[in-house]
């Protein structure tokens, strides 16, 4: 605030006398606003920056929990502890893959023979790729399927004969290429689809003889068979099986076998629980509550050394989920064991600070042990996750608490808005009105000032009184 006074007593210097300004209206209206605002534009102020931190904490909460949410879906039903493993004893005779119908068990596994698909080399050797074979139309069969190929004057040449097949219509899989050796150039024809029952067969149906030489059936010469097509054939527990395919889907439910040569004696399938997954869903679960923990004490807490409280700290909605979220965490569940009833019993602990830790080696024990058990503990009807995502459900739902915190302090900082925009609409209605009235004020001062200096000049020019006589 300027230290020079809005008001001033005018001289009887001649600027005076001719009426100056007595007040500085401008400088006495913005003191008076100033302090007639400020106090309250700083409750305002502090107020809505208490809202505000407390918005961005309630978001940061909300956060948190939905986080800690997406952790519990893969332990949270007895579903997600249905995952299976299926493992190879000899990864380079197969591999295998499982989904929701297999079944737990051993089996031995015997490959006599892998799938394969059918290549022919045609018999008459050309001069080169570029070679004149002739014209005519050819009809390609694989398996059960066939399409037709006309050969003209523009392809008449093994090459050209070779790219009219590639690129034909209705093509199911045969791949045409050329290869030249020192006997010359050779037309060379490779199924894409393995089975016995998808062999090659080629035959000229123009009622010509233009390309007869490059026509195929079975015990044909025109053609010299590099691979036979030829299915799969294997065992599982002394069962055989053939397969068109190296890649078997019905040969034991819910497993695929991939298979890769052959064997000189059995190797063995084992489907099992796939604890190793198990163990990684727990191990992710315990870490999100780790975080989810960190931010509990970040936001509800109080840190002695900086003598600072989190911004939602005796929150009902942060104690009310954190209480709920704990008792589910260290409470027992029934699970038709005596041994594993809960985190404890199978390595997961508390610490001081109310981080969890995990014991790998105890989980891993509990879940060999039993494996039944430790689904029950966390999926199970009472279980630690399934309650957990009863009570996150609750506390994140459109009716629950975090979303009435979120709306309550919604409409806070809507109302301290309000709050700022009506004082800033009072303050300048009271700046017009502390204006107009000191503004008339200093008219009224300065017009008696006038008159004053008026007077003042008026009585300095008046003649001095006649001097008495005394009496003799």
């Amino acid at each position: 605030m300027s230290s020079t006074s809005p008001v001033s007593i005018a001289s009887g210097t001649s600027a005076g006398a001719a009426g100056g300004s007595v007040i500085d209206v401008s400088s006495l209206v913005s003191q008076l606003l100033a302090a007639a605002q400020a106090p309250q534009e700083a409750l305002i102020k502090n107020q809505t920056q208490a809202v505000t931190s407390e918005m961005s904490a309630v978001g940061q909460l909300k956060g948190a929990l939905s986080a800690f949410q997406s952790s519990l879906a893969a332990i949270d039903t007895p579903a997600a502890f249905g995952s299976l493993s299926a493992t190879s004893s000899n990864t380079a005779a197969f591999t295998a893959t499982v989904d929701s119908g297999a079944t737990l068990g051993s089996y031995s596994v015997s490959i006599s023979q892998l799938a394969q698909a059918q290549q022919i080399v045609s018999s008459s050797a050309y001069s080169s790729s570029s070679a004149t074979v002739g014209t005519g139309t050819l009809e390609l069969s694989l398996g059960a399927s066939s399409f037709s190929v006309t050969i003209g004057s523009g392809n008449d040449t093994l090459s050209g004969i070779a790219a009219a097949i590639n690129s034909a219509s209705g093509n199911p899989g045969i791949e045409a290429s050329v290869v030249t050796g020192t006997s010359g150039a050779h037309l060379v024809l490779t199924s894409t689809l393995t089975g016995a029952s998808n062999t090659i067969s080629i035959a000229e149906t123009d009622s010509g003889n233009g390309l007869s030489a490059l026509t195929y059936s079975s015990g044909s010469t025109n053609y010299s068979q590099q691979t036979a097509a030829q299915d799969a054939s294997f065992s599982i527990a002394g069962i055989g099986y053939t397969s068109p395919s190296n890649t078997v889907t019905g040969a034991l439910s819910g497993v695929t076998l991939n298979l890769q040569t052959t064997t000189s004696s059995a190797a063995s399938l084992t489907v099992a629980d796939n604890t190793a997954t198990i163990e990684s869903n727990i191990q992710s679960f315990v870490s999100a509550y780790n975080k989810l923990e960190s931010n509990f004490s970040q936001l509800g807490g109080y840190d002695a050394t900086t003598g600072t409280a989190g911004p939602l700290m005796g929150n009902a909605a942060l104690t009310d989920a954190q209480s709920q979220i704990q008792a589910a965490l260290y409470g027992l569940v029934d699970t038709g064991s005596s041994t594993y009833t809960s985190l404890a019993s199978i390595g997961i602990t508390s610490n001081s600070d109310g981080s969890l830790s995990l014991n790998s080696a105890q989980l891993a024990v509990a879940l060999n042990s039993d494996f039944s058990a430790v689904s029950n503990l966390f999926g199970g009807a009472g279980g630690v996750a399934s309650s957990l995502s009863t009570i996150l459900g609750g506390e994140l739902g459109s009716n629950g608490p975090i979303a009435s915190l979120s709306q309550s302090l919604v409409q806070q900082n809507n109302a301290l808005t309000q709050q700022s925009q009506q004082l800033s609409t009072q303050m300048s209605a009271l700046s017009a009105s502390l204006t107009q009235q000191y503004s008339a004020l200093n008219a009224l001062l300065s017009q008696l000032q006038s008159t004053s200096s008026y007077l003042t000049q008026a009585f300095a020019t008046l003649p001095n009184a006649p001097k008495g006589t005394a009496n003799g």
